[in-house]
C-alpha cells in the first residue's frame, strides 16, 4: 500500500535521532511525574473512568476557543460591528480555550507516555507544538490585558497555526498509529 502525502510529511518530521532522544528523555520525565500521582488521577487522565480516552474529548475546548478568538481577531467585521465588544468576545474565547488546554495537555501527555517508536516521536512533536500554542495563548491574554493588543493577537494567531499543525499530527497518531484506540488502556471484554 502506498503511503499518502500526510504519512510522508510525518516521516520527514519525526524520523530523526534528535527527536527520538528528546522523546526518550521527556517520556522518562513524564513517567517519573506520573509515578508521584495517585493511580486514580493517572487512570482519570487516560479516560479509564469513562471507558474512552479523555484527550480527544477535551481537545475541542482549546481548539474551539482559539479558533473563535482567531476569527474574531482577524476576520473582517461588518461596518456596524462593535469593535470593543468583538475584542472582549475574542479575549473571552481565547481565555476559555487556554484554560481548557490545561486538562487537554495533561491527558495528552499521559496518553503519550505509553507510546513507542514513531508514535512516540510524532507525539512529542504534536505535544510540543500544542504546549507552545498554549504558552503563546497565555502570553497573548496577558499582553491584551496590558494594552498590547496587536502583539497579543499576533501571538495567539501564531499559537492557533501551531495548534492546527499539532492537530494534523494528532490525526496521524490516531489514524496511522492507532493511539487512543485502546492502545493506552485495556480493551473492555464483550
Amino acid at each position: 500500500m502506498d503511503a499518502h502525502f500526510d504519512d510522508h510529511l510525518e516521516d520527514a518530521l519525526s524520523e530523526h535521532r534528535a527527536v527520538e532522544n528528546l522523546a526518550q528523555s521527556l517520556q522518562t520525565l513524564i513517567k517519573s511525574g506520573e509515578a508521584k500521582l495517585p493511580p486514580m488521577v493517572v487512570s482519570a487522565l487516560h479516560g479509564e473512568l469513562l471507558g474512552h480516552p479523555l484527550h480527544p474529548i477535551l481537545v475541542h475546548l482549546p481548539l474551539g476557543g482559539w479558533m473563535i478568538a482567531g476569527w474574531l481577531d482577524f476576520a473582517p467585521q461588518p461596518n456596524n460591528a462593535d469593535p470593543e465588544g468583538t475584542a472582549r468576545a475574542a479575549d473571552l474565547a481565547l481565555t476559555l480555550g487556554t484554560l481548557g488546554a490545561v486538562g487537554t495537555l495533561a491527558s495528552g501527555w499521559t496518553d503519550w507516555s505509553t507510546t513507542r517508536a514513531q508514535a512516540r516521536r510524532t507525539g512529542v512533536i504534536h505535544g510540543l507544538l500544542n504546549e507552545t500554542a498554549f504558552i503563546l495563548s497565555g502570553t497573548s491574554i496577558l499582553l491584551r490585558r496590558r494594552g498590547h493588543r496587536r502583539l497579543g493577537k499576533a501571538l495567539s494567531g501564531t499559537g492557533l497555526v501551531l495548534a492546527l499543525a499539532g492537530g494534523f499530527l494528532g490525526g496521524q497518531l490516531v489514524y496511522r498509529h492507532g493511539l487512543g484506540v485502546y492502545q493506552t488502556m485495556a480493551r473492555p471484554q464483550s
